[in-house]
């Protein structure tokens, strides 16, 4: 009996260690929330996208009249004090179009009727105000497509970071609030997660351009608004 009894008083000895070790290996109670913050600010860049299509009966005739077009924007973006930096060709397409006959057969035969060339060139325009002057110069040359236009900030760094203060503060805010009905409180954070996104306005689009406008293209930039969503978990305090 002794035997057995020590036996039994060794093991729940040793299990004793085991059982602490496993208490103390339970993570702590914890709450999850995401907080939102967002800042604006003014742009200072406006993203321009202009396409000049030419078309004639053979390729090269399409071609030789797109590249007069755009030889001629490309040289009035220059003298408007864009940088060659600020101008990047972004696509050329060939191609050719046909006009379709419906035949009796329920076939259709098709006729090479031109080919049609587009170029297009994407501008970063870094004086906002002369954003309406340069559209309608490059419309009053030859662009005939595009038209897409979007402001932006060159460098946002510090209006992100301004939205992830508020974020934080937010999900600081948001954490006491549901521990506060949950009868705890919040303690040390334990991880932080940034799921930053940014949101910007809506781009403008002119699908074609007349080129009989006489006035500048209105501009009006806005503000550019920087969301940012952090994830937080938060230790709880009974």
């Amino acid at each position: 009996m002794n035997r057995k009894y020590m036996a039994l008083m060794l093991a729940a000895a040793l299990a004793l260690p085991a059982a602490a070790a496993r208490a103390d290996n339970q993570p702590p109670p914890r709450i999850i929330v995401t907080g939102e913050g967002e800042a604006s600010a003014a742009p200072d860049l406006a993203l321009l996208s202009l396409s000049v299509m030419r078309e004639a009966k053979t390729a090269r005739e399409a071609l030789d009249a797109n590249n007069e077009a755009m030889a001629a924007v490309i040289a009035a973006m220059k003298a408007a004090g864009i940088a060659d930096r600020d101008l990047q060709t972004s696509g050329i397409q060939i191609s050719p179009r046909y006009n379709f006959t419906n035949n009796t057969d329920g076939s259709q035969t098709a006729e090479l009727v031109a080919y049609q060339v587009t170029n297009t060139l994407s501008v970063r325009i870094r004086d906002i105000a002369k954003a309406g002057e340069v559209l309608d110069k490059a419309v009053s040359l030859g662009v005939n497509q595009g038209g897409g236009i979007t402001f932006a900030n060159d460098d946002p760094s510090k209006i992100i970071t301004e939205a992830r203060k508020l974020a934080v503060a937010d999900a600081i805010a948001r954490a006491k609030v549901l521990a506060e009905a949950a009868g705890v409180s919040v303690g040390k954070v334990l991880e932080i997660a940034d799921q930053s996104f940014v949101g910007q306005p809506m781009p403008i689009q002119a699908k074609s351009f007349d080129r009989a406008g006489a006035a500048a293209v209105p501009v009006e930039a806005g503000e550019n608004a920087y969301r940012v969503q952090v994830n937080v978990i938060f230790e709880l305090k009974q």
